[in-house]
Protein backbone atom coordinates (compact mmCIF):
# COMPACT_ATOMS: atom_id res chain seq x y z
CA UNK A 1 0.00 0.00 0.00
CA UNK A 2 2.81 2.39 0.94
CA UNK A 3 4.67 1.62 -2.32
CA UNK A 4 1.53 2.48 -4.31
CA UNK A 5 1.15 5.74 -2.40
CA UNK A 6 4.70 6.81 -3.22
CA UNK A 7 4.14 6.07 -6.91
CA UNK A 8 0.85 7.90 -6.87
CA UNK A 9 2.45 10.87 -5.14
CA UNK A 10 5.17 11.01 -7.77
CA UNK A 11 2.58 10.85 -10.53
CA UNK A 12 0.50 13.60 -8.97
CA UNK A 13 3.60 15.78 -8.50
CA UNK A 14 4.61 15.28 -12.13
CA UNK A 15 1.10 16.18 -13.29
CA UNK A 16 1.16 19.36 -11.20
CA UNK A 17 4.46 20.39 -12.74
CA UNK A 18 3.05 19.86 -16.21
CA UNK A 19 -0.07 21.85 -15.38
CA UNK A 20 1.96 24.71 -13.97
CA UNK A 21 4.15 24.72 -17.05
CA UNK A 22 1.11 24.78 -19.31
CA UNK A 23 -0.39 27.61 -17.25
CA UNK A 24 2.76 29.69 -17.59
CA UNK A 25 2.76 29.04 -21.32
CA UNK A 26 -0.63 30.70 -21.79
CA UNK A 27 0.00 33.73 -19.59
CA UNK A 28 -2.00 36.77 -20.76
CA UNK A 29 1.02 39.01 -20.41
CA UNK A 30 3.40 36.98 -22.52
CA UNK A 31 1.26 35.48 -25.25
CA UNK A 32 3.77 32.62 -25.52
CA UNK A 33 2.46 29.17 -26.39
CA UNK A 34 3.68 25.63 -26.25
CA UNK A 35 5.44 24.45 -29.37
CA UNK A 36 2.90 23.56 -32.03
CA UNK A 37 -0.11 24.83 -30.10
CA UNK A 38 -2.70 26.59 -32.28
CA UNK A 39 -3.98 29.88 -30.86
CA UNK A 40 -7.69 30.61 -31.28
CA UNK A 41 -8.75 34.27 -31.53
CA UNK A 42 -12.20 35.80 -31.99
CA UNK A 43 -12.83 38.96 -34.01
CA UNK A 44 -16.08 40.88 -33.51
CA UNK A 45 -17.22 43.22 -36.30
CA UNK A 46 -20.32 44.77 -37.84
CA UNK A 47 -21.22 44.58 -41.52
CA UNK A 48 -23.60 43.23 -44.11
CA UNK A 49 -22.98 39.79 -45.71
CA UNK A 50 -20.88 41.27 -48.52
CA UNK A 51 -18.69 43.17 -46.06
CA UNK A 52 -18.22 40.09 -43.89
CA UNK A 53 -16.91 38.18 -46.90
CA UNK A 54 -14.36 40.95 -47.43
CA UNK A 55 -13.26 40.74 -43.79
CA UNK A 56 -12.87 36.98 -44.12
CA UNK A 57 -10.40 37.40 -46.97
CA UNK A 58 -7.97 39.09 -44.60
CA UNK A 59 -8.51 36.45 -41.91
CA UNK A 60 -7.74 33.65 -44.36
CA UNK A 61 -4.65 35.43 -45.69
CA UNK A 62 -3.32 35.98 -42.17
CA UNK A 63 -3.81 32.33 -41.21
CA UNK A 64 -2.04 31.25 -44.38
CA UNK A 65 1.02 33.25 -43.28
CA UNK A 66 0.59 32.36 -39.60
CA UNK A 67 -0.85 28.81 -39.48
CA UNK A 68 -0.42 28.64 -35.70
CA UNK A 69 -3.02 31.42 -35.25
CA UNK A 70 -6.67 30.97 -36.22
CA UNK A 71 -9.14 33.88 -36.13
CA UNK A 72 -12.89 33.30 -36.01
CA UNK A 73 -15.14 36.12 -37.28
CA UNK A 74 -18.06 36.94 -34.98
CA UNK A 75 -20.51 39.26 -36.80
CA UNK A 76 -22.95 41.44 -34.83
CA UNK A 77 -25.67 43.64 -36.40
CA UNK A 78 -24.83 47.35 -36.37
CA UNK A 79 -27.87 48.36 -34.33
CA UNK A 80 -26.90 45.95 -31.53
CA UNK A 81 -23.15 46.22 -31.85
CA UNK A 82 -22.07 48.74 -29.22
CA UNK A 83 -24.31 47.38 -26.48
CA UNK A 84 -23.20 43.78 -27.08
CA UNK A 85 -19.55 44.78 -27.17
CA UNK A 86 -19.67 46.78 -23.95
CA UNK A 87 -21.70 44.10 -22.17
CA UNK A 88 -19.32 41.30 -23.18
CA UNK A 89 -16.23 43.28 -22.18
CA UNK A 90 -17.71 44.13 -18.79
CA UNK A 91 -18.86 40.56 -18.20
CA UNK A 92 -16.64 37.70 -19.22
CA UNK A 93 -13.69 38.20 -21.52
CA UNK A 94 -15.45 39.32 -24.70
CA UNK A 95 -13.92 39.11 -28.20
CA UNK A 96 -10.13 39.05 -28.49
CA UNK A 97 -10.05 41.76 -31.16
CA UNK A 98 -12.87 43.97 -32.31
CA UNK A 99 -14.08 46.99 -34.25
CA UNK A 100 -14.96 50.08 -32.23
CA UNK A 101 -16.60 53.38 -33.19
CA UNK A 102 -14.83 56.64 -32.36
CA UNK A 103 -16.91 57.60 -29.27
CA UNK A 104 -16.81 54.03 -27.90
CA UNK A 105 -13.02 53.98 -28.21
CA UNK A 106 -12.69 56.74 -25.62
CA UNK A 107 -14.85 54.82 -23.15
CA UNK A 108 -12.85 51.61 -23.61
CA UNK A 109 -9.54 53.37 -23.01
CA UNK A 110 -10.89 55.07 -19.90
CA UNK A 111 -12.13 51.72 -18.57
CA UNK A 112 -8.80 49.98 -19.29
CA UNK A 113 -10.47 47.46 -21.59
CA UNK A 114 -8.13 47.84 -24.59
CA UNK A 115 -4.47 46.93 -24.79
CA UNK A 116 -1.78 49.59 -25.56
CA UNK A 117 -0.26 48.92 -28.99
CA UNK A 118 2.58 51.44 -29.31
CA UNK A 119 5.43 49.19 -28.18
CA UNK A 120 4.34 46.30 -30.40
CA UNK A 121 3.99 48.61 -33.43
CA UNK A 122 7.65 49.54 -32.99
CA UNK A 123 8.72 45.88 -33.06
CA UNK A 124 9.82 43.81 -36.05
CA UNK A 125 6.77 41.56 -35.66
CA UNK A 126 4.33 44.32 -36.56
CA UNK A 127 3.12 44.44 -40.16
CA UNK A 128 2.56 48.22 -39.97
CA UNK A 129 4.24 51.25 -38.39
CA UNK A 130 2.78 54.32 -36.73
CA UNK A 131 4.20 56.80 -39.23
CA UNK A 132 2.30 55.14 -42.11
CA UNK A 133 -0.96 56.73 -40.86
CA UNK A 134 -1.86 60.41 -41.35
CA UNK A 135 -1.81 62.32 -38.07
CA UNK A 136 -5.48 63.27 -38.18
CA UNK A 137 -6.67 59.65 -38.09
CA UNK A 138 -5.65 58.84 -34.52
CA UNK A 139 -8.42 60.81 -32.86
CA UNK A 140 -9.70 59.10 -29.68
CA UNK A 141 -7.50 56.03 -30.25
CA UNK A 142 -4.42 57.86 -28.98
CA UNK A 143 -4.24 59.15 -25.42
CA UNK A 144 -1.22 60.72 -23.75
CA UNK A 145 1.02 59.45 -26.55
CA UNK A 146 -0.16 55.84 -26.28
CA UNK A 147 -2.00 54.18 -29.19
CA UNK A 148 -4.90 51.85 -28.36
CA UNK A 149 -6.58 51.30 -31.73
CA UNK A 150 -5.73 51.28 -35.45
CA UNK A 151 -8.00 52.45 -38.30
CA UNK A 152 -8.54 49.51 -40.70
CA UNK A 153 -9.91 51.81 -43.43
CA UNK A 154 -11.60 55.19 -43.51
CA UNK A 155 -14.25 57.24 -45.32
CA UNK A 156 -13.35 60.91 -45.77
CA UNK A 157 -16.33 63.12 -46.63
CA UNK A 158 -16.53 64.51 -50.16
CA UNK A 159 -19.34 65.81 -52.35
CA UNK A 160 -20.95 63.58 -54.96
CA UNK A 161 -22.50 65.36 -57.93
CA UNK A 162 -24.79 63.96 -60.61
CA UNK A 163 -23.31 64.97 -63.97
CA UNK A 164 -26.55 64.43 -65.89
CA UNK A 165 -28.53 66.64 -63.54
CA UNK A 166 -26.04 69.48 -64.03
CA UNK A 167 -25.90 69.02 -67.80
CA UNK A 168 -29.67 68.84 -68.27
CA UNK A 169 -30.14 71.95 -66.14
CA UNK A 170 -27.42 73.79 -68.07
CA UNK A 171 -25.44 74.40 -64.87
CA UNK A 172 -21.67 74.66 -64.77
CA UNK A 173 -20.19 71.63 -62.96
CA UNK A 174 -18.37 71.88 -59.62
CA UNK A 175 -15.21 70.57 -61.29
CA UNK A 176 -15.25 73.50 -63.72
CA UNK A 177 -15.47 75.93 -60.81
CA UNK A 178 -12.67 74.03 -59.09
CA UNK A 179 -10.45 74.18 -62.17
CA UNK A 180 -11.05 77.94 -62.35
CA UNK A 181 -10.03 78.31 -58.72
CA UNK A 182 -13.52 79.46 -57.73
CA UNK A 183 -15.01 76.47 -55.92
CA UNK A 184 -16.11 78.39 -52.81
CA UNK A 185 -19.32 79.13 -50.90
CA UNK A 186 -20.48 81.68 -53.49
CA UNK A 187 -20.11 79.08 -56.24
CA UNK A 188 -21.96 76.53 -54.13
CA UNK A 189 -24.85 78.93 -53.57
CA UNK A 190 -24.85 79.74 -57.27
CA UNK A 191 -25.07 76.16 -58.56
CA UNK A 192 -27.60 75.04 -55.95
CA UNK A 193 -29.75 78.08 -56.78
CA UNK A 194 -29.59 77.31 -60.50
CA UNK A 195 -30.51 73.68 -59.91
CA UNK A 196 -33.45 74.82 -57.80
CA UNK A 197 -34.58 77.14 -60.61
CA UNK A 198 -34.42 74.16 -62.98
CA UNK A 199 -36.86 72.22 -60.77
CA UNK A 200 -34.25 70.13 -58.96
CA UNK A 201 -32.96 70.00 -55.41
CA UNK A 202 -29.48 71.49 -55.19
CA UNK A 203 -28.10 69.63 -52.18
CA UNK A 204 -29.16 67.23 -49.43
CA UNK A 205 -28.20 68.67 -46.04
CA UNK A 206 -27.68 66.00 -43.39
CA UNK A 207 -27.31 66.45 -39.66
CA UNK A 208 -24.38 64.59 -38.22
CA UNK A 209 -20.90 65.49 -37.03
CA UNK A 210 -19.06 64.81 -40.30
CA UNK A 211 -21.25 67.28 -42.18
CA UNK A 212 -21.33 70.27 -39.88
CA UNK A 213 -17.68 70.00 -38.90
CA UNK A 214 -16.73 69.90 -42.61
CA UNK A 215 -18.76 73.04 -43.33
CA UNK A 216 -17.29 74.86 -40.32
CA UNK A 217 -13.74 73.91 -41.30
CA UNK A 218 -14.35 74.90 -44.94
CA UNK A 219 -14.63 78.51 -43.70
CA UNK A 220 -11.50 78.24 -41.57
CA UNK A 221 -13.75 78.01 -38.51
CA UNK A 222 -13.35 75.97 -35.36
CA UNK A 223 -15.76 74.53 -32.81
CA UNK A 224 -12.76 73.08 -30.97
CA UNK A 225 -9.24 74.24 -31.79
CA UNK A 226 -6.15 72.18 -32.54
CA UNK A 227 -5.54 71.65 -28.81
CA UNK A 228 -9.11 70.50 -28.15
CA UNK A 229 -10.18 73.77 -26.51
CA UNK A 230 -13.79 74.82 -27.08
CA UNK A 231 -13.81 78.06 -29.11
CA UNK A 232 -17.11 78.20 -31.05
CA UNK A 233 -18.53 81.03 -28.97
CA UNK A 234 -15.64 83.33 -29.95
CA UNK A 235 -14.90 82.01 -33.45
CA UNK A 236 -16.60 84.16 -36.09
CA UNK A 237 -15.83 81.88 -39.10
CA UNK A 238 -17.54 79.00 -37.28
CA UNK A 239 -20.60 81.15 -36.53
CA UNK A 240 -20.70 82.16 -40.20
CA UNK A 241 -20.75 78.47 -41.15
CA UNK A 242 -23.84 77.86 -38.99
CA UNK A 243 -25.54 80.79 -40.73
CA UNK A 244 -24.49 79.43 -44.12
CA UNK A 245 -25.94 75.98 -43.39
CA UNK A 246 -29.14 77.50 -41.99
CA UNK A 247 -29.62 79.77 -44.99
CA UNK A 248 -29.01 77.02 -47.55
CA UNK A 249 -31.97 75.08 -46.15
CA UNK A 250 -34.26 78.03 -45.43
CA UNK A 251 -33.64 79.59 -48.87
CA UNK A 252 -34.39 76.28 -50.58
CA UNK A 253 -30.92 75.77 -52.06
CA UNK A 254 -30.71 72.60 -49.96
CA UNK A 255 -33.30 70.22 -48.58
CA UNK A 256 -32.89 68.86 -45.06
CA UNK A 257 -32.71 65.06 -45.00
CA UNK A 258 -34.53 65.06 -41.66
CA UNK A 259 -37.60 66.61 -43.26
CA UNK A 260 -37.88 64.17 -46.17
CA UNK A 261 -40.93 61.87 -46.31
CA UNK A 262 -40.43 58.47 -44.73
CA UNK A 263 -38.68 56.10 -47.12
CA UNK A 264 -37.23 58.89 -49.28
CA UNK A 265 -33.49 58.91 -48.71
CA UNK A 266 -30.67 61.03 -50.09
CA UNK A 267 -29.20 58.13 -52.10
CA UNK A 268 -32.54 57.36 -53.80
CA UNK A 269 -33.06 61.03 -54.69
CA UNK A 270 -29.57 61.19 -56.16
CA UNK A 271 -30.04 58.09 -58.31
CA UNK A 272 -33.44 59.25 -59.56
CA UNK A 273 -32.03 62.59 -60.70
CA UNK A 274 -33.96 64.69 -58.19
CA UNK A 275 -30.90 66.24 -56.55
CA UNK A 276 -27.60 67.51 -57.88
CA UNK A 277 -25.27 66.97 -54.90
CA UNK A 278 -24.91 65.19 -51.58
CA UNK A 279 -22.08 64.69 -49.09
CA UNK A 280 -20.85 61.25 -48.06
CA UNK A 281 -17.85 58.95 -47.93
CA UNK A 282 -17.05 56.23 -50.44
CA UNK A 283 -19.77 53.96 -49.04
CA UNK A 284 -22.22 55.15 -51.73
CA UNK A 285 -19.89 54.48 -54.67
CA UNK A 286 -20.75 50.76 -55.11
CA UNK A 287 -24.47 51.51 -55.07
CA UNK A 288 -24.20 54.36 -57.55
CA UNK A 289 -21.79 52.47 -59.81
CA UNK A 290 -24.27 49.61 -60.17
CA UNK A 291 -26.90 52.07 -61.41
CA UNK A 292 -26.00 52.49 -65.09
CA UNK A 293 -28.52 55.30 -65.55
CA UNK A 294 -26.47 57.86 -63.62
CA UNK A 295 -23.10 59.48 -64.18
CA UNK A 296 -21.40 60.97 -61.14
CA UNK A 297 -18.10 62.21 -59.83
CA UNK A 298 -16.48 63.47 -56.64
CA UNK A 299 -15.59 67.03 -55.77
CA UNK A 300 -13.95 68.43 -52.64
CA UNK A 301 -15.93 70.55 -50.18
CA UNK A 302 -15.91 74.18 -51.38
CA UNK A 303 -13.23 76.11 -49.49
CA UNK A 304 -14.21 79.63 -48.47
CA UNK A 305 -10.69 80.63 -47.45
CA UNK A 306 -8.85 80.28 -50.76
CA UNK A 307 -6.82 77.34 -49.48
CA UNK A 308 -7.31 73.64 -48.83
CA UNK A 309 -9.20 73.07 -45.59
CA UNK A 310 -9.68 69.82 -43.62
CA UNK A 311 -12.82 67.71 -43.77
CA UNK A 312 -14.28 65.08 -41.48
CA UNK A 313 -13.00 61.51 -41.81
CA UNK A 314 -15.39 58.91 -40.35
CA UNK A 315 -13.39 55.95 -39.12
CA UNK A 316 -13.58 52.87 -36.97
CA UNK A 317 -10.78 51.44 -34.86
CA UNK A 318 -9.46 47.92 -34.53
CA UNK A 319 -8.46 47.12 -30.95
CA UNK A 320 -7.20 44.29 -28.73
CA UNK A 321 -9.10 43.23 -25.63
CA UNK A 322 -6.92 43.79 -22.54
CA UNK A 323 -8.24 40.50 -21.05
CA UNK A 324 -7.12 38.56 -24.11
CA UNK A 325 -4.92 35.58 -23.05
CA UNK A 326 -2.99 35.79 -26.34
CA UNK A 327 -2.09 39.46 -26.54
CA UNK A 328 1.00 39.05 -28.70
CA UNK A 329 -0.81 37.00 -31.35
CA UNK A 330 -3.81 39.36 -31.30
CA UNK A 331 -1.56 42.39 -31.85
CA UNK A 332 0.15 40.64 -34.73
CA UNK A 333 -3.20 39.94 -36.37
CA UNK A 334 -4.45 43.50 -35.85
CA UNK A 335 -1.25 44.92 -37.39
CA UNK A 336 -1.67 42.62 -40.41
CA UNK A 337 -5.35 43.50 -40.88
CA UNK A 338 -4.68 47.27 -41.09
CA UNK A 339 -1.36 47.02 -42.97
CA UNK A 340 -0.85 47.76 -46.66
CA UNK A 341 -1.09 44.03 -47.35
CA UNK A 342 -4.24 43.59 -45.29
CA UNK A 343 -5.98 46.63 -46.75
CA UNK A 344 -5.18 45.57 -50.30
CA UNK A 345 -6.58 42.09 -49.66
CA UNK A 346 -9.84 43.56 -48.35
CA UNK A 347 -10.32 46.48 -50.73
CA UNK A 348 -8.46 45.81 -53.99
CA UNK A 349 -11.48 44.24 -55.70
CA UNK A 350 -13.51 47.38 -55.09
CA UNK A 351 -14.95 48.60 -51.85
CA UNK A 352 -16.91 51.13 -49.90
CA UNK A 353 -13.94 52.78 -48.14
CA UNK A 354 -10.36 53.80 -48.84
CA UNK A 355 -7.14 52.73 -47.21
CA UNK A 356 -6.09 54.41 -43.99
CA UNK A 357 -2.51 54.45 -45.30
CA UNK A 358 -1.43 55.94 -48.61
CA UNK A 359 0.77 52.96 -49.51
CA UNK A 360 -2.30 50.92 -50.45
CA UNK A 361 -3.96 53.59 -52.62
CA UNK A 362 -2.69 52.40 -55.98
CA UNK A 363 -3.94 48.83 -55.63
CA UNK A 364 -7.26 49.85 -54.07
CA UNK A 365 -8.30 52.84 -56.14
CA UNK A 366 -7.19 51.40 -59.50
CA UNK A 367 -10.47 49.44 -59.69
CA UNK A 368 -12.61 52.55 -59.26
CA UNK A 369 -14.22 53.90 -62.44
CA UNK A 370 -14.77 57.36 -60.91
CA UNK A 371 -12.56 60.07 -62.41
CA UNK A 372 -11.61 62.12 -59.36
CA UNK A 373 -11.01 59.58 -56.59
CA UNK A 374 -7.94 61.64 -55.67
CA UNK A 375 -10.24 63.93 -53.67
CA UNK A 376 -10.81 61.01 -51.28
CA UNK A 377 -7.12 60.44 -50.56
CA UNK A 378 -6.45 64.18 -50.27
CA UNK A 379 -9.28 64.48 -47.75
CA UNK A 380 -7.83 61.56 -45.77
CA UNK A 381 -4.38 63.11 -45.59
CA UNK A 382 -5.68 66.51 -44.42
CA UNK A 383 -8.77 65.52 -42.43
CA UNK A 384 -9.66 64.60 -38.85
CA UNK A 385 -11.64 61.81 -37.26
CA UNK A 386 -14.36 62.21 -34.65
CA UNK A 387 -12.71 62.47 -31.27
CA UNK A 388 -9.66 64.29 -32.61
CA UNK A 389 -8.94 67.60 -30.87
CA UNK A 390 -10.70 69.40 -33.72
CA UNK A 391 -13.86 67.29 -33.18
CA UNK A 392 -13.45 66.73 -29.48
CA UNK A 393 -17.12 66.18 -28.59
CA UNK A 394 -16.79 62.42 -29.26
CA UNK A 395 -14.55 62.21 -26.20
CA UNK A 396 -17.51 63.08 -23.95
CA UNK A 397 -20.27 60.43 -23.74
CA UNK A 398 -23.64 61.68 -24.98
CA UNK A 399 -22.45 65.13 -26.06
CA UNK A 400 -22.60 64.49 -29.80
CA UNK A 401 -26.21 63.33 -29.53
CA UNK A 402 -27.14 66.50 -27.63
CA UNK A 403 -25.45 68.75 -30.22
CA UNK A 404 -27.18 66.91 -33.07
CA UNK A 405 -30.59 67.44 -31.47
CA UNK A 406 -29.97 71.19 -31.15
CA UNK A 407 -28.85 71.53 -34.77
CA UNK A 408 -31.87 69.52 -35.91
CA UNK A 409 -34.11 72.36 -34.70
CA UNK A 410 -32.15 74.80 -36.86
CA UNK A 411 -32.52 72.73 -40.00
CA UNK A 412 -36.23 72.27 -39.30
CA UNK A 413 -36.61 76.06 -39.19
CA UNK A 414 -37.54 76.14 -35.50
CA UNK A 415 -34.62 78.34 -34.47
CA UNK A 416 -32.11 80.59 -36.22
CA UNK A 417 -28.36 80.08 -36.52
CA UNK A 418 -27.49 82.53 -33.74
CA UNK A 419 -29.77 80.78 -31.26
CA UNK A 420 -28.33 77.44 -32.33
CA UNK A 421 -24.76 78.59 -31.65
CA UNK A 422 -25.80 79.86 -28.20
CA UNK A 423 -27.50 76.57 -27.32
CA UNK A 424 -24.61 74.46 -28.62
CA UNK A 425 -22.22 76.61 -26.61
CA UNK A 426 -24.25 76.14 -23.42
CA UNK A 427 -24.47 72.39 -23.94
CA UNK A 428 -20.75 71.94 -24.57
CA UNK A 429 -19.73 74.16 -21.64
CA UNK A 430 -21.98 72.19 -19.31
CA UNK A 431 -20.50 68.90 -20.55
CA UNK A 432 -16.93 70.13 -20.08
CA UNK A 433 -17.42 71.07 -16.42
Amino acid sequence: MRQWSKAASKAILAAMVLLLAAGCGSSPSSGDNAEGERVQLTMQAWGNPAELKVYQKALDAFTKENPQIHVKLVPVPSDQYEQKLLTSLQGNRGPDVFYSSEPTMSRLIEAGQVEPLTEFLQSEESYVKVDEFPEGLWGPARKEGEIYGLPPDINPIVLYYNKKVFEEAGVKSPQEYYDDGRWNWDAFREVTGQLKAAGKQGFIMENWWAHWYSWVWSNGGRIFDEQGKFVLNENEPAKEAFTFMHDLVQDGNAVYAGSLPKGQGADAMFMSGQVGMLAAGRWLEPLFTQNKSIEFDYIAFPSNTGKKEPVAVPAAYFAVNSKNPHVKEAMKFVSFYVSKQGQEIRLADGGNAIAAISGADEAIMSKSTIEHTSYLSEARDDGFTHGSNMAYDAQIPGLNKDITEIIDLMFLGKQDAQTTVVKVTEKIRAALK
